[in-house]
C-alpha cells in the first residue's frame, strides 16, 4: 500500500435483493474514505425489482463528482462465486471489497480495512457479521446468530480478539492475491470464501480477523428462508470437510449429532420406552434457557421467537450436513485449484 489512500473496487453479487440493495449501496457510497471508489454489481436472474434498482443506481451515480460510480455486469447463472468473479474482472482497483446485497458497511469500514491491510501485511482482512433485524422474527434470528448457543465460538458472529484466521466474513483483498489464485472456485456455490482463503493461506498469505470491521447483516425474513439458508450451510460445510479433512471440529459436528440424537429419541420413545423422549425434551429446554440471555433487551414478541430460530438453524444445518451427497464433494474435489505462491521460483 502507498502513502495515499489506494483506489477501491467494491464487488457485489446480488439476486432478489430489491428490499436491501439501495440501502446497501448507500452505505458504500457514503463511506468515510478519501480514495477513489467504484461499485460493481453482478446481477443474477432476479424475480423482483433488483435489476431496475441497480439501473437507477447506475444513472444516479453517473455524474458523481467524487468518482463513486456504480456499474453492473451480468451473472446469468446467479451463482455467488460466478458473480464475484465477473465483478472482479470488470473492476480495476488494487483493493477489492466484497459486499453482499443485504450487508450494510459501517461508516469507516473501508478506511479501517485498508489500514489493516497495510499494518498486518495480510492478503485479506475481515470482521464481524453483525446481524440486525427489522421485524420481530428477524430480531429473533439476529439474536440467535450472535449468540454462542446459536453459532458456537465463531468469532465473526460473536466477536473476538484480532489475529490470523482461517477465513473471514466477506473480505477486503489485495487484488494481487485474487489474481494469483484465479479468483473464486465457481463449483463452491456456498463456502467459496473459505475455499479461496484456504488457497491464499496455502500460498503463504495471511487472513486477518479484526473486530474493528463490522457489517450489519439483514437476516432471512421467514422460517422457511432461514431453514433453506442453514441447510445449504450444512450441506456445503460437509463438502468442505471432505475437500479438506483437517477443517472439521466439534462445533461443526454438534448440529448433525443433535439431529440424530433427537430423531432417535423420538423413534425410540414412540416405539420402545417413553424415557427416550428425555433427549428431545432436554434439547427443547436447552434452547429455551439459552434464548433468555440471547434475547436480552429485545421486546417480548421477538424473544418468544428465538427458540424457533435456534431450532431452525440447528436442525436445518444438521440435516444439510447429514444429507450432503458424496457426488457433490467429488465434483468439487475434481475442480480443486492448487494454491499459487506469490513467487513460483521460490518453491
Amino acid at each position: 500500500m502507498s502513502d495515499h489512500s489506494p483506489a477501491v473496487s467494491v464487488i457485489m453479487p446480488v439476486l432478489d435483493e430489491e428490499r436491501h440493495l439501495r440501502d446497501s449501496v448507500r452505505h458504500i457510497l457514503e463511506q468515510d474514505y478519501d480514495g477513489e471508489m467504484e461499485v460493481v454489481i453482478a446481477l443474477g436472474p432476479s424475480r423482483d425489482r433488483t435489476d431496475e434498482i441497480a439501473a437507477e443506481l447506475v444513472r444516479e451515480t453517473a455524474a458523481d463528482g467524487r468518482g463513486r460510480r456504480v456499474q453492473t455486469v451480468p451473472n446469468p447463472s446467479g451463482r455467488t462465486p460466478a458473480g464475484l468473479n465477473a465483478a472482479i474482472r470488470a473492476s480495476k482497483n488494487p483493493v477489492v471489497v466484497r459486499v453482499d446485497g443485504h450487508g450494510m458497511l459501517s461508516p469507516n469500514y473501508i478506511a479501517t480495512a485498508v489500514r489493516l491491510l497495510e499494518e498486518t501485511g495480510a492478503q485479506n482482512v475481515g470482521g464481524i457479521m453483525h446481524a440486525e433485524g427489522e421485524t420481530p422474527w428477524e430480531e429473533a434470528v439476529a439474536a440467535a446468530m450472535t449468540s454462542r448457543i446459536g453459532v458456537g465460538n465463531a468469532v465473526f458472529h460473536t466477536g473476538g480478539e484480532a489475529g490470523p484466521a482461517e477465513t473471514v466474513y466477506l473480505g477486503v483483498f489485495r487484488r494481487e492475491a485474487l489474481e494469483q489464485q484465479g479468483g473464486y472456485n465457481e463449483e463452491f456455490i456456498r463456502a467459496q470464501d473459505w475455499e479461496l482463503n484456504f488457497r491464499i493461506r496455502e500460498a503463504g498469505g495471511a487472513i486477518w480477523f479484526s473486530p474493528e470491521l463490522r457489517v450489519q447483516y439483514r437476516p432471512r425474513p421467514s422460517v422457511r428462508a432461514l431453514a433453506k439458508q442453514y441447510k445449504d450451510y450444512g450441506r456445503w460445510r460437509h463438502v468442505v470437510a471432505r475437500y479438506h479433512a483437517g477443517s472439521i471440529n466439534l462445533r461443526y459436528l454438534a448440529p448433525p449429532v443433535a439431529v440424530c440424537a433427537i430423531a432417535a429419541g423420538i423413534v425410540v420413545g414412540a416405539a420402545v420406552t417413553p424415557w427416550a423422549f428425555v433427549v428431545p425434551g432436554a434439547y427443547v429446554l436447552a434452547i429455551a434457557a439459552g434464548s433468555v440471555p440471547a434475547g436480552k433487551g429485545l421486546p417480548a414478541r421477538s424473544r418468544v421467537r428465538i427458540p424457533v430460530a435456534l431450532a431452525t438453524m440447528h436442525m436445518a444445518w444438521g440435516y444439510g450436513f447429514l444429507t450432503s451427497p458424496r457426488s457433490l464433494a467429488r465434483r468439487v474435489i475434481a475442480s480443486r485449484r492448487p494454491a499459487v505462491p506469490k513467487d513460483p521460483a521460490a518453491v
